[in-house]
């Protein structure tokens, strides 16, 4: 299982609104301008998918899915291996 959290950073005097993506273990990060033609959940992913990219994780996750995991509004995505994936009927 691999693991990303997403925060919104707010415009400062010198740099607009971004989106910094960070993998969980905190090693890499990512940051994207905020992109006004999309929502801010689409950013996130924009800003996760990023990351995902340049750590090379696209191939060895079957399925991502995030979502919202704190008071702020961070986002959170985690990618699950196929062997990880499990239904709560089992």
């Amino acid at each position: 299982m691999q693991a990303i959290t997403v925060k919104y950073l707010g415009p400062t005097n010198t740099r607009g609104a971004r989106f910094k993506a960070t993998s969980a273990a905190g090693a890499k990060s990512v940051t994207l301008p905020y992109d006004y033609a999309l929502n801010v959940s689409d950013n996130e992913w924009q800003a996760a998918k990023a990351l995902i990219l340049k750590l090379g994780w696209q191939d060895n996750v079957s399925e991502w899915v995030g979502g919202t995991f704190n008071e702020r509004g961070d986002a959170v995505f985690v990618g699950l291996y196929k062997h990880e994936i499990r239904s709560i009927k089992e």
